[in-house]
């Protein structure tokens, strides 16, 4: 069967599998816990911190901003609620949230979850026929009184159209009244050119099933002036920002892939 659906879910990468294989394989053999102090917890924290290192690289971040997660949808949740709750603790006026109309589910119904259980303003910002934002329409919505403005977020590329927003002129306007800027990038890693600092944004959304890596692993790449209340409490593993002990072989798996789907990035453009 030819298998066509990879905007949704995307095969394994050989590469990855066998990354994957390798450490599982270790795993078995030593029980290690990346958060545990002994020899093989040890041995499993370096991979997960070279690891960590290694999708920060394909990604044009630093290391300390990558915060592992289960999937996208945690990540995007815990990006537009934590962000929001912090923003709103830090100053109480701010309860406005900007997204645009054609966003994933992820975040659409995380922002609608904080407009009925936390008092949260919603704003969707409207986008043309081909599904873009037009940077104008978030100038408009901001100026309108961006102190009580608490988070910006808006996908990189959208997950049905195909639409790639103008990102960079988005996260300039944002900035212009200190206002972080979220995107969900679930479905332009390894699809399009994709620089954490280059483009500005606060915290970024990705998922390793997307781009030939494991399912039920994923990132959020977030700042770290960021201010962002876990939605998990426990250990304090990933920064204090998402407890949980680690699926040390998933991670390794997800950055051997978003390595290498970067590196192949100009080859796929080319077809």
């Amino acid at each position: 069967m030819a298998y066509l659906d990879h905007a949704a879910s995307t095969p394994m990468l050989p590469e990855a599998v066998a990354t994957v294989t390798v450490a599982v394989t270790a795993a078995l053999s030593s029980a290690g816990n990346a958060s545990s102090l002994h020899t093989a917890g040890r041995r499993a924290r370096r991979v997960v911190e070279e690891s960590r290192e290694q999708l920060a690289a394909a990604l044009g971040a630093r290391p300390s901003e990558v915060v592992f997660c289960a999937s996208g949808t945690e990540s995007d949740n815990l990006a537009v609620k934590g962000i929001w709750w912090a923003r709103r603790a830090a100053d109480p006026r701010r309860t406005r949230i900007l997204a645009s109309a054609v966003e994933h589910h992820a975040v659409l119904d995380a922002v609608e979850w904080l407009a009925t259980h936390e008092g949260a303003t919603v704003e969707w910002l409207e986008v043309d026929a081909q599904g873009l934002l037009h940077p104008d329409v978030l100038a408009e919505a901001i100026e309108r009184n961006p102190s009580d403005v608490a988070i910006v977020t808006v996908m990189w590329a959208n997950n049905e159209v195909g639409t790639v927003q103008p990102v960079r002129q988005l996260v300039d306007l944002a900035h212009q009244h200190g206002i972080p800027f979220h995107s969900d990038a679930v479905q332009a890693v390894g699809q399009l050119p994709v620089d954490v600092g280059a483009s500005g944004v606060d915290a970024l959304t990705l998922t390793g099933h997307k781009f030939g890596g494991p399912l039920g692993v994923g990132a959020l790449v977030l700042g770290r002036d960021i201010a962002c209340v876990p939605l998990l409490h426990g250990g304090g593993q990933e920064r204090d920002v998402r407890s949980g002990t680690l699926d040390t072989p998933a991670v390794a798996g997800l950055a051997v892939a978003a390595q290498l789907a970067v590196e192949r990035q100009p080859e796929l453009l080319s077809r």
